[in-house]
């Protein structure tokens, strides 16, 4: 109960500092739904036109994602999924994750098994690069030499979100740490040994 207070604090703490509540809420959430005054596009019978003959206002298209910002060293672990699990990307990992993830590594080379599920950038729900390239949402914030990069996602019906967590060294950033808000689970909490 503790763990899911601070990560849900942590999550709205992020989206409370320093963010542009509106807009910045709406790409990571979506759109709220059209209000729309009883008089407006009504049949005279005052029933609701069907479906498919409502229209959905445009979301606008999400902002360019900046080179080396947060997002850009997030972005590739949902464009090449299991990325995070590959050892060529320890160079985007610094503690306390890179030592989970180095772990891992040590545990499947001696041929123990796995530690890590291969789906965490997808907080380990199924797999489906349709349904999620249409529903991922990002959105940043940067604190110093801290970032925080919150994404969100739809797969068959479930709403997922996820931070990963940089910090910024020798000029670059580095993923620290992957927290499901959702699954409650954390990278930094698991003992791969």
């Amino acid at each position: 109960m503790l763990r899911r207070l601070v990560l849900a604090l942590s999550s709205l703490s992020m989206l409370a500092a320093g963010l542009n509540g509106g807009a910045c809420a709406q790409r990571l959430f979506g759109s709220p739904p059209p209000t729309a005054s009883p008089g407006d596009n009504a049949p005279a019978d005052g029933k609701s036109p069907p479906a498919e003959t409502q229209t959905k206002p445009a979301e606008p298209p999400p902002p360019p994602v900046l080179p080396g910002s947060p997002t850009a060293v997030v972005k590739p672990f949902y464009e090449h999924l299991g990325l995070e699990l590959d050892p060529a990307q320890r160079k985007n990992f610094v503690d306390p994750a890179k030592t989970v993830l180095d772990k891992s590594d040590a545990l499947r080379a001696s041929g123990q098994g796995e530690c890590l599920d291969p789906n965490m950038a997808l907080d380990n729900a199924d797999y489906d690069k349709l349904a999620i390239d249409q529903s991922l949402r990002t959105i940043e914030a940067v604190n110093g030499d801290q970032a925080k990069v919150v994404v969100a996602f739809v797969v068959d019906g479930h709403q997922h979100r996820l931070e990963w967590k940089l910090k910024k060294v020798g000029g670059d950033w580095k993923v620290s740490d992957l927290l499901s808000v959702t699954g409650e689970w954390a990278l930094s909490q698991y003992q791969c040994e």
